[in-house]
């Protein structure tokens, strides 16, 4: 029997809701292999280079010009247990898993698992999405701790499982966000411990739901009958920030922490959203339902639907309300890019990562004003999916009542079947969007996909090969991009193209050896987090396979690659130690430094000795200039 709590949450979800393994996809796989010329190599090769964005750079020509774009030799790719960085440069650990946050938790033993009591007073485990923000002279940031280890958070004895309440406590409070204060001194950086700016937001922190959906039946539970004031964020992965400087958590695989003392329930519309969604009787691995009732869907069926939600929260004020915001649709969030449109209405790009799930828009209806309100922004506006075309274009398919069939509330908490509804292109797991501060373009990190072309998604909407999502049993992922027409974020249309293909082409010569700005020397798998910074590099962050062995081979460790939009070159800036993948970007105000998170790390990253721990670490210049 396979024990389900080593799964990823990919694999969990596969397991607990397998998809058919003979689909009707043979035949629309053979007609886009055979109308694209997949196999013979053409988007990798020839005119295929300009739809890889690089114009006419030939693969030689890429290679040849790498660094003319980049401050920094590249390195090469690494397989140990420690995190490199090019010449002229140092990465230094700002903070780890199990540091004090405040002078009362001093000396929490990690090696004993610690107290519940103090669990919550220290920096969490497993750093993901993070931002930055300056507020009156001071150095905020703001980062999501995305799942815990359990076996190690838990006393040995008992094999990662919760024995009681309050190992389950221990568990909620490790997750969740940690805003704190960080300062710079002539040792480098560090946290500010007691600053009154410190806080953790978790499992159990008191939030306030807001938007069209806010107070629905769908979100109403016994302990909170007006379904307005859910308790805790979970499972945070990716991150965004406001123009008027608030955080934005996205909660992704929430379905994990969520099982049943009991039967599920029977209702139709329950049980639909629940098989979408990924929600059954047993959860994964952290077993909240077995002493926390709140998480027992045999008692509270809609307590699943209070999560899944992007939740904004001000860094500035740890005395506000955390809110989630309805309007954004609920779904499994990676990330959530904030841009403005030409008129001044606020943009949301946000992906849902699994397999085969859409890509999102939402366009408000207010207009942003510096210094104004910004009530509703959030909430009061129109939430759309993509649509990506054969021939590079593409459109955004709005969801409303008319176009889905379902109510306004209903289909924000079933965003995904409202997606289905309108016929949105199934995506090869869209992770982090990154919007290019120097042009109307978005970027959208499609991880990988190994059941591309071969089993449909969650709803049974087919994956065929084709479009931004060209090859079958995708292991590598893409960088796909897309322009709006009339540079407007708000448009209805857009034009893509792929910005980069990963691959191997030490392995392979046909289009799984990647796009033609992939080489021998700058090669990677399952592009994952990505960030601009302000000269308008692209900075990708990878979250795959390390083995370094088979198809991977000479791929090393997960790392974070510098992209030149412009001429499609790439470069390898940073390598993760075994086991980690590298998540987490951004910068302090004076641009000197980039703080880079570490999650997951194998070995006894960073300390040497003892168990591993997931960090940030802050890379500087040795000669004090600017990092991006």
């Amino acid at each position: 029997m396979t024990d389900k709590t080593r799964l990823s949450a990919d694999e969990w979800d596969e397991a607990n809701f397998p998809r058919p393994a003979e689909t009707e996809f043979d035949r629309v796989v053979e007609r886009a292999l055979s109308r694209r010329g997949f196999l013979g190599g053409v988007v990798a090769l020839g005119s295929g280079a300009a739809a890889m964005g690089l114009g006419v750079l030939s693969p030689r020509a890429a290679l040849a010009s790498t660094t003319a774009r980049f401050p920094f030799t590249p390195i090469d790719a690494q397989t140990d247990e420690a995190v490199h960085v090019p010449q002229g440069y140092r990465a230094r650990v700002l903070a780890r898993w199990g540091d004090a946050l405040f002078s009362d938790a001093e000396g929490y033993d990690l090696a004993e698992g610690g107290p519940a009591a103090a669990s919550d007073r220290i920096f969490g485990e497993n750093t993901d999405g993070m931002e930055s923000f300056a507020f009156r002279g001071h150095e905020l940031i703001a980062v999501n701790h995305e799942y815990t280890n359990n076996d190690i958070n838990l006393p040995a004895a008992q094999d990662g499982v919760p024995a009681n309440a309050e190992d389950v406590l221990k568990l909620q409070n490790l997750q969740g966000v940690t805003v704190m204060e960080i300062a710079e001194d002539e040792n480098g950086w560090s946290v500010v411990k007691d600053s009154p700016f410190n806080r953790r937001i978790h499992h159990n922190t008191p939030m306030v739901l807001a938007g069209p959906a806010a107070g629905h039946a769908l979100l109403q539970t016994s302990a909170d009958p007006e379904g307005l004031n859910p308790l805790g964020t979970l499972n945070n992965c990716g991150s965004g920030k406001t123009p008027w400087g608030t955080y934005l958590t996205c909660e992704e695989n929430f379905n994990g922490y969520f099982g049943a003392n009991g039967e599920l329930p029977s209702d139709e519309t329950l049980a639909a959203g629940y098989t979408r969604y990924g929600i059954s009787a047993e959860g994964w691995g952290y077993d909240y339902h077995k002493w926390d009732a709140r998480f027992d869907v045999a008692a509270n069926p809609n307590e699943p639907h209070r999560h899944g939600w992007v939740v904004e929260i001000d860094p500035t004020d740890p005395q506000s309300t955390p809110v989630k915001h309805t309007g954004l649709g609920r779904f499994k969030h990676e990330n959530a890019e904030v841009v403005l449109a030409r008129d001044g209405r606020v943009v949301v790009y946000m992906g849902d990562d699994e397999r085969g799930e859409f890509l999102y828009r939402f366009v408000s209806n207010g207009v942003y004003t510096p210094g104004g309100s910004t009530e509703g922004l959030l909430d009061d506006g129109q939430l759309s999916v993509a649509r990506f075309n054969e021939d590079g274009t593409g459109e955004w398919l709005d969801l409303t009542p008319e176009s889905t069939g379902m109510e306004m509330a209903e289909m924000l908490v079933f965003a995904r079947t409202a997606g289905s509804r309108v016929g949105a292109t199934t995506m090869d797991r869209p992770e982090w969007i990154s919007v290019n501060p120097y042009a109307v373009e978005a970027y959208c990190c499609l991880t990988n996909n190994t059941r591309r072309g071969t089993r449909p998604n969650a709803g049974g909407d087919e994956t065929p090969v084709g479009g931004p999502n060209p090859r079958a049993e995708n292991q590598y992922g893409q960088i796909v991009r897309w322009f709006p027409h009339d540079d407007d974020h708000a448009a209805a249309r857009f034009d893509w193209d792929l910005y980069v293909m990963a691959g191997n082409p030490a392995v392979h010569s046909d289009a799984y050896a990647g796009s033609p700005n992939v080489t021998a020397g700058n090669m990677f798998n399952a592009p994952d987090g990505m960030a601009f910074d302000s000269t308008g590099l692209l900075w990708i962050q990878t979250d795959g396979e390390d083995s370094n062995e088979g198809d991977f081979a000479g791929q090393g460790n997960n790392q974070m690659l510098a992209g030149d939009p412009v001429s499609g070159e790439i470069a390898r800036f940073l390598t993760g130690p075994k086991g980690s993948e590298v998540t987490g970007l951004c910068w302090s105000t004076d641009r000197r430094t980039m703080f880079v998170g570490i999650q997951h790390p194998g070995g006894s990253w960073p300390d040497g000795s003892g168990l591993p721990r997931s960090s940030i670490v802050a890379v500087t210049r040795e000669d004090g200039a600017m990092v991006g």
